[in-house]
């Protein structure tokens, strides 16, 4: 979109006497002959004629009142920032302070007459200037603060904060000073005294970090200074002598004025813009009223003009690229889609802007600048020269091609080539009203025209002949072509859009109260108009779908609408929910989802998914399912196209399979049963555990289904923590392993014998669940039953054998010889557990094999060869139950090919006499050398380092603890063999040791050891007998001893490994290892399983079970 003027101006003027009444909102306050100030609030205009000050109406410019209070000409007014007050300077030295009621209030005087006068911006504080020196007045003082000059003030201005007063000097110096009068700052400018400064102003601009001071002097320079008095960049030449500056809008631009009779505008920078306003005579004040786009300006012969500025739009837009003039001087391309902006700086007024693809066209005053891209990326915002056009040229509208430019100019349309070069011109019969690029090959792109007279042409820019497309009865406003060149739309000056088919020339339809119109790029059906502060969305020939938007719609791309709003491009998110439904209503599926692409919420993806599911058009539904990520569906459509793959086309059953997904049950009931699938939609129900639906679907069908369905109801209340109701169902439905489970966890042995009663004795597998759980939960009683029901004798002398009841057990044995082993062996462990050994040796004789074979294979296991063959060779005399056979003739073979000894570590240690004694001893636990008795540790059968001796006699058990706890210290019998000498007088310091070589006998110092000799080859056992001596020899720490209450006598060991704790229990004096010195060892569960072994040998091997029984 084009729009003609850069600059517009409008305003009324005061000449004379005479006033033309123009509406204005604002209010000023002028001075006819030195300068203007514009009061913020007030609705008055103060005009100073002479000696009177004029205040007049602004809405109707009528006189309100003159003011007097001046002796002569009135040189200066300025108002306060709030405009409450206003002051006015006079050539009568006095200043004048007035209400916004037009009231005096006060009056100061200075020594020379007021040249210029200043509000502070944030306070009431007023400077006031003469020839000779300046004061500050506030409120709050009781008298005006003056500091004399070397030279004349001109003018003055305040910074926006209030802190720092610039006055400009007659003699070319700009002075900064604070609020207190104090100079801070001396600006001496290089034309000194034949340069007077005439007008200063800060820039009012807040955006800007330092404060900035516009200066102009009769040099005819324009100037920017830093408030700490460094020059901005160099003087700017003006070719006149200004004689006021002033901002505009916030600081954006400056106006200025003097004796080239007419106001100027130029950038805040000092480049100079265009003309305002041209005058008769010099302009001598010129002011803008803050926060407005109004001007008043103040001429030498009394006439006094008002202006309003107004800036148009200068842009271009192509596809997703916005180019647009900021700052009247610079242009920004914005890419809409990804918000990136760049701006290209220029110095000069930017008049036109164009952009199409790569290029962009941008017209100066002078010149035309052609920019391209840097690449043909699509994301790339950086652009150069590429070719520049120096010549000035006069147009309505600007177009850039890839190597043309467009000029419009009225009727004529001239194509002139990126070297100013015109190639082409076309001559048209009206005004051209709209022209747009439309695309094509490079050197041949094709222009969309519209005329004032109604027609329409498309031009291409490498032939010279127009091409009419239509012609309407209305002028043209806006035009668009869809994306694959078949429709037309326009919009008329009667707010119509029009839509043609372009080939047959008919008019498709038409909509009223539209501005603007914009074909979709990416959906050849969809555009959009804007009119009425509306957005309109029409697809194919739907009814419009509208949606408040204020603003012009310049584009439309995917779900995005390019919207103009004032000075303002955007992209509007626009979703396509309301065209996608329309098609869904009609059943255009494919349709809906190039409209979904666009751009719609994930609720319209979901919709429109489901409608084409149910439509059976899967593609479409799975590519929206997939955008909303359902997996759930996705599988779904997967097993019906795998379905149909295998031949399947019945598409009620596709259908009902959808309906039950959807949670359509009983309409997906009806397809499945229309289908022939009745099976299908009883299982449906099951698995969503309807089963009342499911009875009322099934009604006096077949009794297996009946059956089936009365069993997932019973899995469902099984899972919803109903059992009881589960169990029942389970019976009747025939499931009685289910129910029994069930009835089993939960302990329910009423319901347990129950059922076990109500069977069949032949169903064997649910009795023996039954029988089970009565063996789980602690009820022999029905286990028996059961057992007995089912026949299971082995299983019923198990249960016996286990719950320790013998007597059942042994009559079953008698009935049924065969299970006698699986009764005795059991009963005689049984014994031996309780200490029974005698009757647990009467048990065993019945069933001798079964001890040997467990002693053989734990020797065997353990390394204990000898004894392991030693029990295989017994088993080959006996016989031995079925069951064991093969494992003892297997055994006997295997036995033969180990060593003859069993390990040395398996075998126990005599600590008297230092003997290895065989595991099967004929002689018991003694030793079979010395016949000692082992001592054995109570916690791992270790035999312990203990060996037990006897009193003297004459020797009582007190008196012997006694002597042991004397512990009388032993005195060696070998001298000792190292003799030390002392010094001699000849070595003094000298010490010396001789080791005597002299051999002695060694005796043995411990007279217990004598002790333990005893006869070698003795068949009789010779016990330890101690004397006193040896008692008081003892030490406390070796001996054990075992205090039995009497008749008993005590016991007595000695330890032969000092270094080994032993701990005694206080109550029945079981022998251990103390803790952490218990080591465990191989020999340890040998020793423990010979012994348990042993002790239930038969009787003809009685030697060798009575030296392992003592072992327990």
């Amino acid at each position: 979109m084009w729009l003609f003027p850069c600059l517009q101006s409008v305003g009324f003027l005061l000449s004379g006497g005479g006033i033309f009444q123009v509406s204005i909102p604002s209010v000023a306050v002028l001075n006819s002959s030195c300068g203007t100030i514009l009061c913020p609030e007030l609705l008055h205009l103060a005009v100073t004629i002479l000696l009177l000050l004029q205040v007049y109406d602004t809405s109707d410019g009528t006189l309100i009142q003159p003011l007097k209070g001046h002796k002569d000409t009135v040189y200066c007014v300025a108002y306060a920032k709030d405009g409450k007050r206003f002051a006015s300077g006079s050539a009568d030295k006095s200043v004048i302070i007035w209400t916004s009621k037009l009231e005096g209030i006060l009056k100061y005087t200075h020594n020379d007459s007021i040249q210029c006068i200043s509000y502070n911006p944030l306070t009431h504080q007023l400077a006031s200037c003469s020839s000779g020196d300046f004061g500050l007045w506030s409120p709050e003082q009781k008298s005006v603060s003056k500091h004399k000059t070397s030279c004349k003030i001109t003018c003055c201005s305040w910074t926006n904060d209030g802190q720092y007063l610039a006055l400009g000097m007659f003699n070319g110096i700009v002075s900064i000073r604070n609020k207190n009068g104090d100079e801070k700052v001396k600006i001496e400018r290089p034309g000194g005294s034949s340069s007077p400064i005439w007008s200063i102003c800060w820039n009012p601009s807040r955006d800007d970090r330092n404060d900035i001071l516009a200066v102009t002097d009769w040099g005819q320079k324009l100037s920017f200074y830093h408030l700490s008095g460094k020059q901005i960049g160099k003087d700017r030449e003006l070719g006149f002598d200004p004689c006021c500056v002033s901002y505009f809008t916030k600081g954006e631009y400056l106006l200025l004025a003097g004796s080239d009779r007419q106001v100027s505008l130029f950038t805040r920078d000092g480049v100079r813009l265009g003309t305002v306003g041209e005058q008769s005579s010099w302009v001598w004040a010129c002011r803008v009223k803050p926060d407005s786009s109004y001007v008043a300006v103040g001429c030498q012969d009394g006439t006094i003009s008002f202006y309003q500025l107004i800036f148009s739009t200068v842009h271009g837009l192509y596809k997703d690229r916005y180019a647009y003039r900021d700052s009247m001087t610079d242009v920004i391309v914005q890419h809409l889609i990804t918000e990136q902006k760049v701006r290209i700086k220029g110095r000069e007024l930017v008049k036109k802007i164009a952009i199409y693809r790569n290029r962009l066209a941008i017209q100066m005053p002078e010149k035309i600048l052609i920019y391209e891209l840097y690449s043909n990326d699509s994301a790339d915002m950086c652009y150069r020269v590429k070719k520049k056009i120096v010549k000035k040229f006069e147009c309505n509208l600007l177009v850039v091609c890839s190597d043309h430019i467009i000029l419009c100019q009225e009727k004529r349309l001239q194509c002139l080539s990126f070297s100013g070069v015109k190639e082409r011109e076309w001559l048209m019969e009206s005004l051209i009203r709209y022209i747009k690029v439309i695309g094509g090959p490079p050197g041949r792109e094709g222009l969309l025209v519209g005329l004032k007279n109604g027609q329409i042409l498309k031009i291409f820019v490498d032939n010279a002949l127009a091409i009419v497309l239509l012609k309407q009865p209305t002028a043209v406003r806006c035009l668009d072509m869809s994306a694959s060149r078949s429709k037309l739309a326009v919009v008329d000056e009667n707010d119509t859009c029009l839509v043609y088919d372009i080939h047959t020339r008919e008019l498709l339809f038409q909509e009223p109260n539209a501005n603007s119109v914009a074909w979709n790029t990416q959906c050849e059906d969809m555009l959009c108009f804007s009119g009425g502060g509306y957005l309109n969305i029409k697809a194919s020939n739907f009814p419009v779908h509208q949606q408040k938007l204020q603003g012009f719609v310049v584009g439309y791309n995917g779900s995005k609408i390019f919207c103009l709003h004032v000075f303002s491009m955007s992209a509007v998110e626009v979703p396509q929910s309301a065209p996608m439904y329309q098609y869904l209503e009609r059943k255009l599926f494919k349709e809906a989802y190039q409209i979904a692409c666009l751009g719609v919420t994930d609720a319209d993806w979901r919709e429109l998914a489901m409608e084409a599911l149910e439509g059976l058009e899967f593609e479409t539904a799975k590519k929206a399912f997939t955008r909303v990520r359902d997996l759930r569906y996705l599988e779904l459509i997967s097993s019906i196209e795998e379905r149909k793959k295998r031949g399947e086309s019945n598409k009620d059953l596709f259908l009902a399979d959808v309906y039950a997904y959807q949670g359509k049950f009983h309409e997906a009931a009806k397809l499945y049963k229309r289908s022939g699938h009745e099976s299908l939609a009883l299982e449906m129900y099951s698995d969503l555990r309807m089963f009342d639906h499911a009875k009322d679907f099934l009604g006096s069908g077949d009794p297996k289904d009946t059956k089936m369905l009365i069993k997932k109801q019973a899995d469902w209340a099984r899972n919803i923590n109903d059992p009881k109701a589960a169990v029942e169902m389970y019976l009747s439905a025939g499931e009685h392993m289910k129910a029994i489970e069930l009835s089993g966890h939960h302990g329910w042995v009423d319901m347990l014998i129950e059922i076990a009663r109500k069977l069949d004795k032949a169903e064997r597998e649910p009795l023996a669940k039954c029988a089970f759980y009565f063996k789980q939960l602690d009820n022999p009683g029905y286990t028996a039953e059961t057992y007995m029901k089912v026949g299971d004798l082995k299983a019923l002398v198990q249960l016996h054998v286990e719950t320790h009841r013998w007597e059942e057990a042994f009559a079953l044995g008698e009935k049924h010889p065969e299970f006698k082993d699986d009764v005795y062996v059991p009963y005689a462990q049984w014994l031996a557990e309780n200490d029974r050994f005698e009757e647990a040796q009467k048990v065993l004789r019945h069933s001798p094999s079964n001890t040997l074979f467990a002693l053989a294979k734990q020797s065997e296991a353990l390394g204990a060869y000898k004894l392991a063959r030693h029990a295989y060779d017994k088993l080959q005399g006996l016989q031995v139950p079925a069951r064991f056979q093969k494992s003892v003739e297997l055994g006997s073979l295997t036995i033969r090919s180990k060593p003859f000894h069993d390990s040395e570590e398996l075998v126990p240690l005599c600590y008297r006499c230092s003997t290895n004694n065989p595991l099967l001893n004929n002689l018991g636990n003694v030793c079979i050398n010395c016949r000692q008795p082992f001592v054995f540790s109570a916690s791992s059968y270790e035999v312990l380092h203990l060996v037990e001796f006897y009193l003297e006699d004459g020797i009582t058990d007190e008196e012997a603890v006694a002597l042991i706890d004397l512990e009388a210290p032993r005195v060696s019998k070998k001298e000792n063999k190292w003799q030390e000498t002392m010094s001699d007088q000849m070595h003094p310091d000298a010490q010396s040791l001789r080791l005597d070589d002299s051999t002695d006998i060694i005796e043995d110092d411990d007279p217990f050891t004598a002790k333990l000799s005893f006869e070698q080859g003795g068949s009789e056992f010779v016990p330890v007998v101690v004397t006193r001596a040896v008692l008081r020899s003892m030490s406390r720490r070796d001996v054990l001893v075992k205090r039995w209450p009497k008749p008993l006598r005590w016991q007595y060991y000695r330890s032969l490994l000092p270094g080994a704790s032993i701990t005694t229990c206080p109550s029945c004096f079981q022998v251990v290892f103390s803790w952490g010195n218990e080591k465990p060892t191989t020999k340890s569960p040998v020793l423990k399983s010979v012994a348990e072994t042993m002790q239930i040998i038969d009787t003809s091997y009685s030697k060798m079970y009575s030296a392992n029984s003592s072992m327990r």
